[in-house]
């Protein structure tokens, strides 16, 4: 959540921001009107508090009728404010829900991923003296990617990997534990399920994010959409002391989203599920060392990709396809042949305090106590082993492993 005095003292600041994310400022208006109201009663509870204390003084000294009286009027207004007070705060607290992180001032202002900016491009496309096939098309033929047995098990956006598919998934995954630890990365398995409270206070059920999360109702939990969600609260109400910081972490974990929003888009492969497995960055810093963080996660995406030798292009991320709680975003698109064209496969945010503020996430540093920076980052998920299969693709339809996964695979050639 943002910071309440942040919105008291800058509200302007914050009505630019929230516009910015294509989120009604006039919001911002309603919390302050809420809060002010709030506040009100909240200082007045206090006097009233104050006034029923002196009386509880005087009648332990001796009771007295006209006393008794008084403090049972004094306990049924502070009741009855007390009530109004809670009333207004869930009033105040649901309005702060629906408030995303402000973008910082460098970030590019768009309304779409349109407006997105190219930063470099690296590697080379690689080249064909035949017509490639898609992703799907060279699972399906190989026999490592099905669908169709997956849409009568579970339905549509569904898949099942398997062979060597599911070989090359984890030597994947195997390659980004051992390089991400020796940069003191903490490897993690983390839960797969998060009580409403903490997703919550992650920022992960705002208005237009709750409709993409799986929710059990009888136990009141939601399946995760990414292990970030579950490794953020890992110092949930924990004070960290600066000397210990950076902590960072790198948790696998199966994910699950609805993909509510993505009618249409996709629908052929596996390239957009409901469920995936993924192995996530996350980092908890000094707010200080939040840029420089930022840039050291993206120079970690960047040298995995070039490890695979996979051609892909760095994005800056404009202010209206940015995450609703990062302050600045990048992302990574990796070339697809079969789609001529770069898709996103990484994405690295910054959400400054605003993940940390709604977990309770603080450090310590000479004698202060403030809010952590958080910032999270995808090392693999499932689609940069599509963008293997595309571009180590062969005419015979075979697929050629990337050198740095062939002693983990056991083997230079699937097919």
């Amino acid at each position: 959540m943002l910071d309440v005095n942040l919105i008291r003292k800058e509200p302007d600041k914050v009505r630019e921001g929230v516009e910015k994310k294509g989120v009604d400022p006039k919001l911002v208006d309603d919390f302050l009107a809420v809060d002010e109201k709030w506040r009100g009663i909240v200082a007045s509870l206090d006097e009233l508090r104050s006034k029923q204390n002196e009386i509880t003084d005087k009648l332990s000294a001796g009771k007295k009728d006209d006393l008794i009286e008084e403090a049972k009027k004094f306990k049924e207004k502070i009741s009855k404010l007390e009530d109004e007070s809670k009333g207004l705060e869930n009033e105040r607290n649901k309005i702060l829900n629906d408030l995303p992180n402000i973008p910082f001032r460098d970030v590019l202002v768009g309304k779409d991923e349109n407006e997105n900016k190219v930063l470099r491009k690296e590697g080379k496309k690689p080249k064909f003296g035949f017509k490639v096939k898609d992703s799907f098309s060279l699972g399906e033929d190989l026999g490592i990617i099905d669908t169709k047995k997956a849409s009568q098990v579970a339905g549509t956006r569904f898949g099942y990997l398997k062979g060597d598919a599911v070989m090359l998934q984890f030597a994947l995954m195997r390659l980004g534990f051992e390089m991400l630890m020796k940069d003191g990365f903490v490897p993690v398995l983390p839960p797969v399920m998060i009580k409403p409270e903490v997703f919550a206070g992650m920022g992960r059920l705002a208005a237009d994010q709750e409709q993409e999360r799986y929710h059990f109702s009888k136990d009141d939990l939601y399946l995760v959409g990414s292990a970030e969600h579950t490794l953020g609260p890992l110092h949930m109400k924990d004070t960290l002391d600066s000397k210990d910081l950076p902590r960072r972490y790198v948790g696998y974990s199966t994910c699950f989203r609805r993909e509510a929003g993505s009618y249409g888009k996709d629908t052929k492969g596996i390239f957009r599920v409901h469920q995936f497995d993924k192995l996530e960055m996350f980092s908890f810093v000094d707010p200080e060392k939040s840029g420089e963080e930022h840039e050291f996660m993206l120079s970690l995406q960047e040298k995995l990709m070039q490890k695979l030798e996979l051609p892909y292009q760095v994005v800056d991320i404009c202010t209206g396809d940015m995450g609703w709680t990062d302050a600045k975003q990048y992302d990574i698109e990796v070339w697809f042949p079969s789609e001529d064209r770069y898709r996103e496969t990484h994405s690295c945010s910054d959400t400054t305090d605003f993940q940390a503020r709604g977990i309770g996430a603080k450090y310590r540093k000479d004698g202060k106590t403030e809010f952590l920076h958080m910032l999270n980052a995808t090392v693999f998920s499932q689609r940069p082993l599509l963008a293997i299969l595309e571009n180590y693709q062969k005419k015979d339809g075979t697929i050629e492993v990337p050198k740095v996964l062939q002693k983990d695979m056991g083997k230079k050639v699937i097919g």
